[in-house]
């Protein structure tokens, strides 16, 4: 049976060969036959969690499982690695992933209800191409309208261990004139979400909510910039 040193070790070793986050399970099968107790696997990654502190790179649990990630204070720098343009998303597809991750499972229609204008396609494709949602049922009415809702890359890719993490939505401000019925407090802050790197590489840190990640004169996709209304469903 491997001793705690041993295990970190190993832990440490998969976790940054692996380029994805791996779970509990996954960490324990790589012992086979001489697993240890969860005791001594839920030690060793606290004691790795401890060891990165003040590192450039930090162990997080995201709803995948365990991974390490560059730390937010020196994200700026090490971005430079990667020279592919960062993407802007629109307001349109922002509230329309909020929407989805605050009150699934939801059908479009729905989602134009709220927001009082008709969700482009586009939208609904560029969230399902990023695995972000996925359709998880259908409604019980004429036409069987699907229902969406999130998936665990989408709690990778916002640095979320579970929907619990979301932050109120009383507090986020940019989406205070959707539907009265919320009736969002005015806090005068953006709420952050950073975007840790995914596994293939490609690196993102922006706050989801800042007024420059979704305004017009961004240089954006164009199957992202979509934000031309169709017919209510």
């Amino acid at each position: 049976m491997p001793d705690i040193a041993q295990i970190k070790r190993i832990f440490e070793a998969a976790l940054l060969g692996a380029g994805q986050p791996l779970s509990v399970p996954q960490l324990a099968a790589l012992f086979e036959e001489d697993t240890p107790p969860h005791e001594d696997i839920a030690r060793a990654l606290e004691e790795l969690k401890e060891d990165a502190a003040g590192r450039g790179v930090e162990l997080v649990e995201v709803g995948s499982g365990f991974r390490y990630q560059v730390r937010e204070d020196v994200h700026a720098w090490v971005s430079r690695l990667w020279t592919e343009r960062q993407v802007r998303y629109s307001r349109a597809l922002l509230e329309t992933l909020a929407l989805i991750a605050y009150r699934q499972p939801i059908t479009r229609g729905e989602i134009e209800q709220i927001r009082g204008v008709g969700v482009a396609t586009s939208i609904v494709k560029t969230l399902e191409e990023r695995e972000w949602v996925r359709v998880v049922g259908y409604r019980d009415l004429p036409g069987k309208p699907a229902l969406l809702g999130t998936t665990k890359a989408f709690l990778d890719y916002f640095n979320l261990k579970s929907l619990d993490q979301l932050p109120p939505l009383s507090d986020i401000r940019e989406l205070e004139d959707i539907d009265p019925q919320f009736a969002f407090a005015n806090t005068g802050a953006a709420i952050p979400a950073v975007l840790a790197p995914d596994a293939s590489g490609d690196s993102h840190a922006q706050d989801i909510y800042e007024h420059e990640a979704i305004s017009p004169d961004n240089d954006v996709d164009a199957d992202i910039r979509d934000d031309t209304p169709e017919p209510a469903a």
